[in-house]
């Protein structure tokens, strides 16, 4: 049985924060593998500053190229819209019945997760690794649900969408080829 944390996100765009959380991961779990599960389109997010799919694609390949673990899953792309996590769980069990899947969150995420689409069956029956968010501290006494010392970053996508917009640099923020495309394709301008 191979172990794979699934890192769900719009990864729009992808920067170091998600890079760092995924190895912090890896090294500190029994998580063989991370897969960042691309999202199309999430239905509590707006569309108007989503970058085209494809184009995150590129970005999120280009961030873990350099690390044999991190895949990247764009089975949510052949799924109905919007992303639905449920559904994408019950897919990858049965595409993969021989791996098991636990879920890397957010502290964010979690304080709204009832608002998501038969959350219950999310957070009962998979493990989930929680990593600090926006100064948030929960307080939550469940076997399924830990709360891990990963590093805190304070970056987000829509900061850094921000920034570009203002004409700030984000070389810091992003991987450097990452940062490359972004500014070659002038993508969130």
């Amino acid at each position: 049985m191979m172990n794979v944390g699934l890192y769900f996100g719009s990864f729009n765009p992808v920067h170091n924060a998600h890079i760092r959380i995924g190895e912090y991961m890896h090294s500190h779990y029994p998580m063989d593998e991370i897969w960042y599960v691309l999202s199309p389109q999430n239905p509590l997010k707006e569309e108007k500053d989503l970058l085209h799919a494809s184009q995150r694609l590129q970005l999120l390949e280009t961030a873990i190229k350099d690390f044999s673990y991190m895949k990247v899953s764009t089975i949510e792309f052949d799924l109905p819209k919007p992303s639905y996590t449920y559904v994408t769980l019950r897919t990858l069990r049965q595409q993969y019945p021989n791996s098991v899947f636990s879920i890397i969150m957010g502290n964010d995420s979690m304080k709204d997760i009832n608002q998501w689409k038969n959350y219950q069956e999310i957070s009962d029956g998979y493990m989930i690794y929680l990593y600090p968010r926006n100064d948030i501290e929960l307080f939550i006494v469940s076997k399924h649900i830990i709360q891990t010392n990963a590093p805190k970053m304070n970056v987000s996508s829509s900061e850094i969408r921000a920034k570009i917009k203002a004409g700030e640099s984000i070389k810091e923020l992003v991987p450097s080829d990452v940062f490359k495309i972004i500014q070659s394709e002038q993508f969130y301008v």
